[in-house]
């Protein structure tokens, strides 16, 4: 459950439009079209207790004599011994080898097979890698592709076996040897050794090939996997839990008399899943890196089912079916990730790999209330706009102060974009600027006298700000001068500056235009005299040319496609736009140079609105 309510304005209908309404001359005023449409309907709040609300999943239907022996299980009784009471105990062997279902990145294991670390666009020899978990140092992304064994998929899936075999055999063997038991410090993370696990059990015939490397990865299995029945449910979040209770189940389905195993952790996953995922299918965090990292491990789970030939309970492939949607809406038309939460510009065929995988075959979802984000298309042209609050602290991940910021997408080539890459700083985004990249002046939004809508704290987390949301969408007009009309509103400044942020977005059924509206209304009797400052950002895509129109009251955009588009200011309250360096993380890691048109000024703290047109030319 969470503290923070997400209210919602029930979709009414709208009376059609007259097309001409929709065309506004560049120059003319923006506002005139919106305030014509902005009529208000009641709003519809959610109790706090309804925003991201929890699934409730049951446990697997068991006969009673298997939830006794579950039951045994939890309580220490060891496996082997409920698993074949009356007879010698069998040595530990894996009973199956399953068939990866997930490729890596053939870069990355390339630099593998060449001597070399590839994690985020930063080389680091192998020779020069301390593996011991007392004492390395290494950057987050570094930690779960060394400790967390993610270096293992991009090997496999980048060469034949044997040819991977003698790379694998040198980092495996130089890893257990730096780690000869459990121990502390980040290579005990539950999360890392939940992953670590299961891609052991995944990708075991790169390291069970000869001796004396085979002996000493089954000692570990088998250590590791008691490790985490006594310390899965110590995980920071429940991502890293859910972690923990897959690589469980994977080691039960895997490993000899592992049925008591299995029938435990099945149980335990049920329920983490049902901490991590809401109602609508969008996990906690609002993270989209962790809705892939949940997917995959699903994904990987049912091929380890498949392995032994049995069927997943029904939560699996149903949890499955409810994580591929939201994940979706944050694509973008050449079908990569939207820079959200953190998340980089993931590419298209990383999200395709995992989509088929999964083996859901699904549509986006325009309108995920509880995950937040919304999504609008017209034409060939994508929007993605966060209409909801930020996780709660204790979901965060790179959680960051995105709120009513928006990404807009055409034929392809991203025009609007958030600066993203916090989720994967350490490697080529320098780890001191993960705060800044989390901030919403990082995001393409309004920002009140330089701070931050919600508080943006170390290690990932938030504090308050943003507690509400109000989210109006609905459909404005018919045929070509129809649009979809999104209305959002929070009150992260209403504490401090007295003031409530409303954006309204408008995006027309061709593509063609996106007419917006940024207000701020006062609240109560606070802040009603002198005056603030406000910047309204846009990032703006990589590759786009900017150039200032001579009044200063807006811009051009040439495309590398060779499209024009033009953004212009509305009225005579709005600023002057400026345009000023910025950054964008691709998919890859890597910080790319953009820049962003800000609007900025002075406005009275009694209230004040700002119009903007991003039109198509030609």
């Amino acid at each position: 459950m969470t503290d923070a309510a997400t209210s919602h304005r029930p979709s009414g209908d709208v009376a059609a439009s007259p097309p001409e309404q929709m065309a506004i001359p560049l120059g003319d005023e923006p506002e005139a079209y919106v305030a014509a449409e902005s009529h208000r309907v009641a709003a519809r709040v959610l109790e706090p207790t309804r925003a991201l609300v929890p699934l409730d999943l049951a446990a697997p239907r068991l006969s009673p004599a298997e939830r006794l022996v579950r039951l045994a299980y939890r309580i220490g009784v060891p496996g082997k011994t409920l698993a074949a009471p009356f007879r010698k105990p069998q040595g530990l062997r894996l009973t199956a080898t399953v068939e990866p279902p997930l490729a890596g990145d053939r870069a990355s294991g390339m630099a593998l097979r060449a001597g070399h670390f590839l994690v985020c666009g930063v080389k680091a020899p192998i020779g020069q890698i301390d593996f011991a978990s007392a004492s390395a140092k290494l950057t987050p992304p570094f930690e779960r592709a060394v400790h967390g064994y993610g270096w293992l998929r991009d090997l496999a899936g980048c060469c034949p076996r044997e040819q991977a075999l003698p790379v694998a055999a040198r980092v495996h063997g130089a890893w257990l040897a730096a780690n000869p038991k459990p121990g502390k410090a980040a290579a005990w993370d539950v999360e890392q050794v939940g992953n670590r696990l299961l891609a052991w059990l995944v990708h075991a015939p790169l390291l069970l090939h000869a001796e004396p490397l085979r002996g000493r990865t089954l000692a570990a299995i088998d250590d590791t996997a008691r490790w985490l029945d006594r310390n899965v449910g110590k995980a920071t979040d429940k991502l890293g839990e859910v972690t923990g209770w897959t690589a469980l189940v994977a080691a039960g389905l895997l490993l000899t008399d592992g049925k008591p195993r299995r029938l435990y952790a099945e149980a335990g996953l049920a329920h983490a899943l049902g901490d991590l995922i809401a109602e609508d299918g969008g996990v906690l965090s609002r993270s989209p890196l962790a809705q892939m990292d949940a997917l995959a491990l699903l994904v990987e789970l049912s091929a380890c089912y498949r392995a032994v030939k049995m069927e997943p309970p029904e939560a699996i492939p149903g949890m499955m079916a409810l994580l591929v949607p939201p994940l979706l809406t944050l694509m973008h038309g050449e079908a990569g990730l939207g820079n959200w939460q953190g998340a980089g510009a993931v590419p298209a065929e990383k999200i395709a790999g995992l989509v088929r995988a999964s083996g859901v075959r699904t549509r986006p979802l325009r309108d995920v209330r509880q995950w937040g984000f919304q999504r609008a298309t017209g034409g060939k042209t994508i929007l993605q706009f966060d209409a909801a609050p930020p996780p709660l602290p204790r979901h965060a991940r790179a959680g960051c102060a995105s709120t009513l910021a928006f990404e807009l997408s055409s034929a392809g080539q991203r025009i609007v974009v958030n600066c993203g890459g916090a989720g994967v700083a350490g490697g080529q985004v320098p780890h001191r600027i993960e705060q800044g990249l989390r901030a919403t002046a990082a995001h393409s939004t309004m920002v009140l006298d330089d701070a931050n809508s919600t508080a943006v704290l170390i290690k990932g987390k938030l504090g308050a700000g943003v507690n509400e949301v109000e989210v109006d969408r609905r459909t404005v007009g018919t045929g070509r001068g129809g649009a979809t009309r999104l209305e959002a509103s929070h009150d992260g400044y209403a504490q401090r500056y007295g003031l409530l942020h409303r954006r309204i977005l408008v995006l027309r059924d061709d593509g063609s235009e996106l007419l917006g509206e940024d207000v701020l209304l006062p609240v109560g009797k606070r802040g009603k005299t002198g005056k603030i400052g406000y910047a309204i950002r846009f990032h703006i895509g990589p590759g786009i040319d900017l150039r200032l129109a001579q009044d200063r009251k807006g811009a051009g955009l040439a495309l590398p496609d060779g499209r024009l588009w033009q953004f212009r200011v509305g009225g005579d309250s709005a600023g002057e736009v400026a345009i000023e360096e910025s950054l964008w993380v691709d998919g890859n890691g890597r910080p790319q140079p953009i820049e962003q048109l800000v609007i900025q000024g002075m406005t009275s703290r009694s209230g004040g609105s700002f119009s903007w047109l991003l039109k198509q030319m030609g």
